[in-house]
């Protein structure tokens, strides 16, 4: 027990090996679920998502089409930017793996959104979308917060914006995160992605997409 731990001993048993934590971590997941339903370049993609969160049951609610992970490394492999709704889902990002010196953004913070807001009546999430035009065309895009950014993206996309590469898209909530991912399968755009159904989502998941990209000489 903790209290009879002699000084200098931890007082807890567990693993501290980081390698071993890792292999032992993807082995568990792999017993775990399914891979069958995926594309092989996808596997990492999917492994990754399930130990970013511990559910492996996530599975049955990932929806792919295309080949995003190959789509995604291409891109970056060709200096494309990945352009990410938080700051969170861009602090998730494996900086050190980038290929080609990637711009790396999130426009929330930008002095523009606040009117762009106000202009287009709608929140400053999907505002921010507003800024990407420039480095849309083959970017690589990771939503894990507002399901307002991916209607926003969704609306511009149709209405003939340039297209990205790949769309990894995980916002999260229960007011517009189902729906907005039932508009990415129904909107027929054509473009490589993965997404989560339902409410479920999150920062931690589109940053975990991303380096399942960025890491493919260790997949798991």
């Amino acid at each position: 027990m903790a209290g009879t731990a002699r000084p200098g001993t931890p007082p807890f048993a567990y693993l501290r090996d980081p390698r071993e934590i890792y292999r032992l971590s993807f082995a568990r997941i792999r017993a775990e679920i399914d891979l069958s339903t995926f594309a092989p370049t996808c596997h990492a993609l999917v492994l990754r998502l399930v130990h970013a969160c511990g559910m492996p049951d996530l599975v049955a609610d990932l929806r792919l089409s295309g080949e995003p992970v190959t789509a995604a490394r291409a891109a970056l492999e060709r200096g494309k930017a990945i352009l990410c709704d938080t700051e969170m889902v861009r602090a998730g990002i494996a900086t050190r793996r980038l290929p080609a010196s990637n711009p790396l953004l999130c426009t929330l913070a930008s002095p523009e959104v606040d009117e762009l807001a106000q202009r287009f009546a709608t929140t400053r999430a999907a505002a921010a979308v507003e800024l990407w035009q420039p480095w849309l065309d083959g970017a690589v895009v990771a939503i894990g917060n507002a399901p307002t950014t991916l209607f926003h993206l969704l609306e511009r996309l149709l209405a003939g914006w340039p297209r990205p590469a790949a769309i990894f898209a995980f916002p999260v909530g229960f007011v517009g995160a189902a729906e907005s991912k039932e508009a990415l399968l129904e909107a027929g755009l054509d473009i490589p992605f993965v997404t989560l159904l339902g409410r479920r989502g999150g920062s931690a998941l589109a940053a975990a997409a991303v380096n399942a990209v960025l890491c493919s000489d260790d997949a798991p």
